[in-house]
């Protein structure tokens, strides 16, 4: 088994993450048959550079952006030394392809992806995932999304999906409100094939202890390249039938003024919590390029509440909080009575 990367494992995982990029705006122009992406490619001062693509105003989406990123450094930001103080005083190099998807439907959720690759010294690992944030859940949508996800990590481990799903909800969660961006995928990160599969902070999370009943991991370079490439090929199937099937749907200005105040949520995780954007903003990268996330529109209300069994109340009660969406038979049945399955 190859525990240490081959000797091309930068130009390898570079070739892979792009070829993901282009097959994911391919597939994305072509079911949106408006939008185009327009490209600027940049580079980094400090060594690197990346390719940053952006679609406005489609027939879909009101703003899609997908970028690659090749960077390089002398200096690693404190973030990183603390979670791997192995890696100090090297350089080191990370790539990576990430998405962020915000259509004009409100009935269609928006959509983040992100897979990367990262060394520096001794020190190399795999990082990554996918999670979709609706504002009008559909469970029969939610399931496609995690289903797709879960199969793409069995081929490579059976055990893996146990602690990315529950990983993924614990990191996109927002302390602050107290509730998940969204309604999950998968999340990994400092993955190198040894120990324990969970790396995160949370010892006495659900993650944490799936990682301590499957025990010690015993994956290879090759392994952890293959999850990459096949949870990236996983999101068209997992997302794109979502916009089949909800693209037609009628929506009025109070589902689009709840959008646009849920779209706060996605603004307040990425520019308090999230660690891509840190890690982005630390190691100078491309502002534009970091800030893509974003939505174009959002809105923040004080005080609002939703009205009692309503459509808005439910995503907060029932679609921000962590479930077995797989399996959950009640949960399954609470959607079919409230007709929110299909």
């Amino acid at each position: 088994m190859l525990k240490e990367p081959p000797k091309n494992s930068r130009e390898k995982t570079k070739n892979l993450l792009l070829t993901l990029q282009d097959k994911i705006c391919s597939g994305l122009e072509n079911v949106d048959g408006k939008g185009k992406f327009t490209e600027e490619s940049w580079l980094r001062d400090e060594g690197g550079g990346g390719r940053s693509r952006v679609l406005k105003n489609g027939a879909i989406f009101e703003q899609a952006g997908v970028n690659f990123s090749e960077v390089q450094g002398k200096e690693l930001p404190q973030s990183i030394i603390t979670q791997r103080p192995e890696a100090k005083g090297h350089e080191w190099f990370a790539t990576g392809t990430s998405m962020v998807l915000h259509p004009k439907n409100p009935y269609i959720p928006t959509v983040h992806l992100n897979y990367r690759y990262f060394e520096a010294g001794p020190v190399w690992w795999f990082g990554g995932g996918a999670d979709l944030t609706p504002f009008y859940p559909y469970l029969s949508d939610i399931r496609n999304f995690h289903n797709e996800h879960k199969k793409a990590c069995e081929k490579v481990d059976q055990d893996l999906h146990k602690v990315f799903k529950p990983w993924c909800d614990e990191y996109f969660f927002l302390k602050h409100r107290n509730e998940s961006r969204g309604i999950g995928g998968i999340f990994y990160d400092y993955q190198d094939g040894s120990g324990k599969i969970y790396r995160g902070n949370n010892q006495n999370g659900e993650a944490s202890k799936a990682s301590q009943n499957i025990g010690r991991s015993n994956l290879d370079w090759d392994n952890l390249f293959s999850l990459a490439e096949n949870c990236g090929q996983a999101f068209l199937p997992s997302y794109l039938p979502i916009i089949e099937k909800r693209a037609s749907q009628t929506y009025s200005s109070k589902e689009r003024e709840f959008q646009l105040y849920r779209r706060g949520r996605y603004v307040e995780f990425n520019l308090v919590w999230d660690r891509g954007t840190i890690f982005g903003l630390q190691t100078n990268g491309r502002t534009e390029s970091i800030l893509m996330s974003l939505p174009p529109l959002a809105r923040w209300e004080y005080g609002y509440k939703a009205k009692k069994n309503s459509r808005e109340e439910f995503l907060t009660s029932v679609f921000t909080k962590p479930q077995d969406w797989l399996n959950d038979k009640e949960l399954e049945k609470f959607c079919l009575d409230n007709n929110i399955f299909d």
